[in-house]
């Protein structure tokens, strides 16, 4: 029988492969926990028809390693009636979409389940989209990761939303949200936030709530400066989430035409997963830009690049892959949103633009400039390497919710503190 602690981790996503931002920390988040903790992992997962279906069975037996995982489909995903029914029963109810996109009798049975086949010292949520499934935790001490402040994020996106009915959708679902984190906020044990912005906000919100950060890290092994022949701009991120589709829009029509005009013979490569229809379309017009889709491996498209850009317009949290381009020693320019929330210094680690103009002027300086493009790159990889291994990281983390156990006097919230939780169907 292990002496270790018992961890019920439940995760709006089935971290394997950690190929996004927000699978690449929860995939780390889970490996380090796994060092001090025995761990219990019910996860979701994502696919829609039409699309590459993931291996389910393969991600549970690679997670393995550091976890007894389960994974269960959105039902939302599967059905568009379902989908429908969630945006009303948001507008009927008064409580945030992401409730009801998660809503799930089979996780409900399996949440249950666990806890009576283990008793757990500490529960894990490692998203506000599963604040659903508070009310089943009872009194177990419970963190609840926040990857961004979800509510600062839908105001963004709502103000960049081209239309005022969608605009002022996005506005009343940032409000519902802005509720949700009041309530998890404060009732939770702690919340960790990526960076001292989110912390900030989400104060601002739940004063009462207990936060701590805990940033986003970065293989620095797997990631590392590689001697190549460096030409053309880059971008690593999939158009099926919403920053990124918006980020891929603004540079093509606002940026990329004064590429072109300065930088004739500079191509510009977006990296991540994308339709075959995205791919075509955005590939084949004659304007210097190419959509790989998805690829296993994005570290030669990175080594191979003179510059990284980062356009995002829309978005919360901190940038993993901003992580990974100075891990890499690659030169990056960005918008303030962008590298919210890193240790990015302007003009020393990275070069910060956040209009179109000053964007082209930032791109063609690296891009004509060695000596910047290097020392860039260097004070970029100096950066991670003091301050964003995942394994210093995990190590604070795990400290964090020892002390917590620590902490604990088996009372810690009032049942009517907390919504009710119910599920009847999926």
């Amino acid at each position: 029988m292990s002496e270790k602690p018992r961890l019920l981790f439940l995760s709006q996503t089935l971290p394997y492969p950690p190929h996004g931002g927000v699978q690449i920390r929860t995939f780390h988040t889970l490996r380090n926990l796994a060092k001090r903790f025995d761990v219990t992992a019910l996860c979701f997962y994502r696919w829609k028809p039409g699309r590459l279906e993931p291996d389910v069975e393969g991600a549970i037996r690679a997670l393995g390693e550091f976890a007894d995982v389960r994974a269960f489909p959105i039902p939302q995903e599967h059905g568009r009636v379902r989908l429908l029914l969630d945006h009303a029963r948001s507008v009927l109810t008064g409580r945030v979409y992401t409730v009801s996109t998660y809503r799930s009798a089979v996780f409900v049975q399996a949440v249950r389940e666990a806890q009576q086949e283990v008793h757990f010292d500490i529960a894990h949520l490692d998203s506000l989209d599963l604040s659903g499934y508070l009310p089943l935790l009872g009194e177990l001490p419970t963190v609840c990761v926040h990857h961004d402040a979800q509510s600062l994020l839908l105001r963004r996106r709502a103000h960049h939303q081209g239309s005022w009915p969608k605009s002022a959708y996005f506005r009343y679902q940032a409000r519902l949200m802005e509720k949700e984190e009041r309530v998890v906020c404060t009732n939770v044990d702690l919340n960790v936030t990526v960076s001292e912005t989110d912390s900030e906000v989400l104060r601002q919100v739940a004063p009462r709530g207990n936060f701590r950060v805990v940033p986003n890290g970065v293989d620095i092994g797997f990631f590392q400066p590689r001697v190549a022949e460096e030409s053309g701009i880059i971008f690593v991120g999939g158009t099926t989430w919403y920053p990124n589709k918006d980020a891929l829009d603004f540079y093509r029509s606002s940026v990329l035409p004064e590429i072109r005009k300065r930088l004739p013979k500079v191509r510009t490569t977006w990296v991540g997963r994308a339709s075959e229809e995205e791919v075509h379309s955005y590939s084949s017009a004659p304007h210097g830009l190419d959509l790989t889709g998805y690829v296993d491996d994005v570290r030669p498209f990175i080594a191979a690049a003179a510059c990284y850009v980062v356009p995002i317009r829309i978005g919360g949290g901190t940038r993993i892959k901003i992580l990974d381009a100075w891990a890499m020693g690659k030169a990056v320019v960005s918008t303030s949103i962008g590298c919210e929330g890193l240790n990015a210094r302007d003009g020393e680690n990275i070069l910060i633009a956040d209009t179109p103009t000053e964007m082209v002027d930032r791109i063609q300086s690296v891009i004509e400039n060695p000596e910047l493009r290097h020392r860039l790159g260097a004070n970029g990889r100096r950066t991670v390497e003091e301050d964003y291994s995942w394994d210093a990281i995990g190590n604070r983390m795990n400290r964090l919710y020892l002390d917590l156990i620590a902490r604990s006097t088996g009372v810690r919230r009032q049942p009517s503190q907390v919504r009710e939780v119910s599920f009847p169907s999926d």
